[in-house]
């Protein structure tokens, strides 16, 4: 009572295997052996939807906005230390002491914790620091704005390498990390676009050297190797702070990261609100944000699912991705129902057409004459006589009546012609969508346009309170197969 359904089937199946071990003479009763048999069947989680557009636009927004923050300040503080370098009588005023700070950073590798005889806080520490390094604040918008940009999922971003190969000014080409996929595929190459230096923030590989190269001096002072090399100060004071406050916060623990629904806390992001609630704050997960791009990929290649799945197979994309998306399911349905529309509109088009070629049109009349012969959804002025041909009426399915100047239709055939709509309808799931348009569209189209309108509601709602039993399809059409 206490467990999820995923928790009780994964306690169910330990208990199995326990009790399939027993020896075969144990004293078990004959339903506990014939449980232990059957085959057990297992739910799937569901997966996390990603976002909506306007909170996936609005996230990413944020996580560029910072990121071009960062890349300034740091792209600042490096042009101030190469001025301090070469010509040092030039810099006057504020910038002088921050360069002479910068200047000992980069030699001993160690932030001061005093400044012009003044202690520093651990804060003005890190802002300090973070004229040269990445700091542990500004972890949150960049793995957001990685994982936007790259598609890949957050812990194949936390274990990027180092080592690359640059295809010219087009391209890199990397070898990451892709966990879940067995002890014999846990790696994958990558090759990703740079383009422009201006559109670095939009290009994963673009966005890959911008960071390699921010991160480039902590990793040479600190000598660590991989990809994420941030500083922070350290949780203990000490008299002499030392290169140990350079981190790789990922080395040991891909979970070890700051809350990226803190940081969009601070931003003022908020989700969509609900209709008549007031707008809450957005809930910041990467996986989701992983959903989100799939979704848009997959509606950037028009649904083909071959082309969109990248990173994964096909099952996987729609299993873990696609599948209970709000926002995929949303798209579908509107792709669906265009489609549809579509192919009406055409049917329809086709059905006049072919109605100003031969000038036949059913008619709705108040009553029918006596010589009219009776048919199952209708009457026929003379069968003898098509308007068109002018020879016997020989055609080989019933349905044809609709598309004949000699049917006539009147409210009497209401319930059964209500009966044949629902038909053509449950039909329309057991055949191919043309072949459905090719064999039925005619009818249908004439039904829904050419006669159900001709008819108020009130006769409408009472036809269909007296309407017949299924209509037998196959007996009313041309034969299914032709020897």
């Amino acid at each position: 009572m206490t467990l999820s359904a995923a928790n009780t089937q994964a306690e169910m199946a330990e208990l199995r295997r326990l009790l399939r071990r027993l020896p075969e003479g144990s004293r078990l009763r004959g339903g506990v052996s014939d449980v232990l048999s059957t085959r057990a069947v297992h739910t799937r989680r569901a997966a996390l939807p990603g976002y909506s557009e306007g909170e996936f636009t609005r996230l990413v927004a944020a996580a560029r906005a910072d990121a071009t923050a960062i890349q300034h300040r740091i792209e600042r503080g490096e042009h101030l230390l190469a001025r301090w370098r070469d010509s040092p009588d030039e810099i006057e005023g504020d910038d002088r002491g921050l360069a002479m700070a910068l200047a000992s950073i980069a030699d001993t590798a160690t932030v001061p914790t005093t400044l012009d005889g003044q202690p520093l806080t651990p804060a003005q520490r890190t802002d300090l620091a973070g004229h040269l390094f990445l700091t542990w604040a500004d972890l949150s918008p960049l793995l957001v704005l990685v994982v936007a940009v790259s598609g890949r999922n957050v812990e194949t971003i936390k274990e990027l390498p180092t080592e690359h190969r640059r295809l010219g000014d087009r391209a890199i080409e990397a070898r990451v990390v892709k966990r879940r996929r067995g002890a014999r595929g846990w790696f994958d190459t990558v090759t990703w676009d740079i383009g422009p230096r201006h559109r670095a923030l939009h290009t994963p590989g673009g966005l890959y050297l911008l960071l390699h190269r921010l991160m480039s001096r902590a990793r040479a002072l600190s000598g660590h190797c991989q990809f994420w090399v941030i500083w922070r100060p350290a949780v203990r004071r000490t008299a002499r702070q030392t290169a140990s406050e350079f981190q790789a916060p990922f080395a040991a623990r891909l979970s070890s990261a700051p809350s990226p629904t803190a940081w969009a806390a601070r931003r003022g992001l908020c989700a969509d609100p609900a209709p008549g609630r007031q707008p809450r704050a957005l809930a910041v997960d990467l996986r989701r944000v992983r959903t989100s791009v799939e979704v848009r990929r997959t509606r950037a290649v028009g649904g083909h699912l071959p082309t969109a799945a990248r990173s994964n197979t096909v099952p996987v994309l729609f299993t873990n991705y696609l599948r209970g998306d709000p926002s995929t399911l949303e798209w579908a349905e509107q792709v669906t129902a265009d489609g549809l529309g579509a192919a009406e509109a055409a049917a329809l088009a086709g059905y006049r057409r072919r109605q100003g070629d031969t000038g036949e049109h059913l008619a709705v009349v108040s009553e029918v004459p006596a010589e009219a012969s009776a048919g199952p959804w209708s009457a026929c002025r003379d069968l003898q006589k098509r308007p068109s041909t002018g020879r016997t009426c020989r055609t080989p399915s019933l349905l044809d009546c609709f598309q004949c100047g000699n049917c006539l239709i009147t409210d009497t055939h209401l319930p059964a012609l209500l009966t044949l709509n629902h038909a053509l309808t449950d039909r329309r799931g057991q055949l191919a969508e043309d072949d459905w348009w090719a064999r039925y569209g005619p009818a249908w189209v004439a039904i829904q346009h050419d006669i159900l309108p001709k008819f108020t509601p009130a006769q409408l709602q009472h036809a269909e309170a007296h309407s017949d039993g299924p209509v037998p399809l196959d007996l009313a059409e041309a034969p299914w197969e032709i020897p």
